[in-house]
Parts: structure tokens; sequence; C-alpha cells
């Protein structure tokens, strides 16, 4: 199987990418900085496209059987701004159909459920929700995955400096999972696909925790460096979103984190997929 990966080089694309390589796919990389793309995956076949222009989705992705997207919506981006999950995904829809590309792979979100509960409303889900129309009325069969809390977040977009970065406290307990577990049932969906099949799955983890009880294992395991958890009064995201589209983002994102009621429905990705094994405690050793 000849699979495209668009999103390879971010911080949940790199793992799945190895993951179809290990796996003995045929892959192609798509991106816009294609000496980004060399230096992570030395070896591979890298194209570039950008999906501004659907004239290089098409050129980049001819000869490909099916493709993973692994887009977001960045932390410094506005709702008039163009979106790879909007207007780009739109793009490589039309390139997809022209080529003739039997499977669209996509990552979403559960958390994105939480639109429209509590009077809770923001532009960013609304893209999202927009995205799985899009892909649903494409008419090329699909795999649609719906992930929980990633623990790479606690050494990614959490991070700052030596602090682990929490906003506000709060009892949900969402159910942290490995990007790497991840790729695997990513990987796992894609073999057993059949023909003209749609796929839909959430994504979850090996066990329920709240934020801060999965930030403090997390530093507690991580030995390269001594780590502390900084926990910040909503009340400054607040203010700051008024100037920063950043804090906006962050505010935003935080509040559907915080409140939204995630219960486990991942029995039949696991039956389907496999289950995740990797605990927060494995995770902080790496």
């Amino acid at each position: 199987m000849h699979i495209a990966i668009i999103g390879a080089t971010g911080m949940l694309g790199q793992p799945v990418t190895q993951e179809f390589i290990q796996a003995g796919f045929s892959v192609r990389i798509i991106a816009r900085d294609v000496e980004k793309a060399n230096q992570l995956f030395p070896g591979a076949d890298i194209v570039a496209g950008d999906m501004r222009d659907a004239q290089s989705m098409t050129n980049a992705l001819r000869g490909v059987d099916v493709v993973y997207l692994n887009l977001s919506i960045k932390q410094n981006e506005k709702k008039a701004y163009f979106h790879t999950e909007a207007e780009g995904l739109a793009n490589l829809l039309q390139a997809a159909r022209m080529v003739g590309i039997r499977r669209i792979g996509y990552l979403s979100s559960i958390v994105m459920r939480y639109q429209g509960m509590n009077g809770f409303n923001w532009w960013a889900f609304d893209v999202k929700r927009e995205a799985l129309q899009l892909i649903k009325a494409s008419g090329i069969p699909y795999s649609i995955f719906y992930p929980s809390c990633f623990m790479e977040t606690l050494n990614g977009s959490q991070r700052v400096g030596r602090f682990v970065l929490l906003i506000g406290r709060s009892f949900v307990r969402p159910m942290f999972i490995a990007a790497h577990d991840y790729g695997k049932q990513v990987v796992q969906a894609f073999l057993i696909a059949q023909d003209g099949q749609n796929q839909e799955y959430v994504i979850q983890g090996p066990e329920a925790v709240t934020q801060h009880e999965a930030a403090e294992r997390f530093v507690a395991a991580h030995k390269k460096e001594t780590l502390s958890i900084l926990t910040v009064p909503p009340l400054l995201l607040q203010v700051g979103r008024l100037f920063s589209a950043q804090a906006d983002y962050g505010w935003h994102i935080t509040e559907a984190i915080n409140k939204y009621p995630e219960a486990f429905e991942a029995g039949q990705t696991w039956a389907d997929l496999g289950e995740p094994k990797t605990t927060l405690e494995q995770f902080g050793q790496q």
C-alpha cells in the first residue's frame, strides 16, 4: 500500500509516520519544508506540496493509494486566516478525487464535542466539524480518529522552559495516550480496512487521570531534567486573550479540556486496533 502523509513533521505526525514506515508501507511524505522533512526522515520519499495550491496537491498525490492527514490549527491562527482543515482540506480532496485516492485518514478530536455545551462556542471547533463534513461528503472512503489528550502535550505545548504549564484545576479525567501507541492503531486501521469501508474510532489511553495527576506523574518520572508544575489562574488567559491569538487559543482549548465530560468509548477501538499500553511513567522516562 502506497500512502502519502501530510503533517509528518509535527509532534504527532512524526511517530505515526515512523509506525507506517516500520509496518512496511511505501510512504511518501508531502511537506512544505522539504529540508526539515529530510532531516527527520532521511532517505524517505519526500515531495514538496502546499495545501494552499490544489495543483500542488494533485502533483504530489499521483501514484499514491491512500492519504493520512495530521493537520492542526496553530495557536497563533485567527478565524479569518487560511486553515489547512478548511480551505486546505477542500483543495486536497479535489486533488484526491482527480488522482483516484482510495482512502483518507484524518486526525480529529474528541474534545471538540464540547462545542455547544455550557454555552461554549469557538470558531476552531467549527472548522474541525466542517472538516468532518467535507471528508464524509467527498465520496472517498475514510478512517477518522477522535483522540483524547496526548501525553506529548505535557512535554510539548504545555512546556515552558522547566515548567509544565496547567491552566486552573479540573476534576475531569481524560484518558491520555502516547502518540506511538496511537500510531500503531492508525496503521492497524489501514491494514484491516475493507474497500469502500468507512471507519471511525475513538482513541483513548489505558487509564483516566486528571490533568494535574498526569502532569505530576510525568514530572516524577522525567529524569533528564528537573521539572516543576506551574498552575496559572484561568483569569490571566481571559485577560490575555483580548490581546493575543495564542492566549485566546489557550483559554478556549483549556476550557474545553477541563470541562468536557470524557467517558470511556474505546472498547471497539481496542478490539479492532489493539490496546494502548504506554503509561505516563513510561512516557516520562523516554
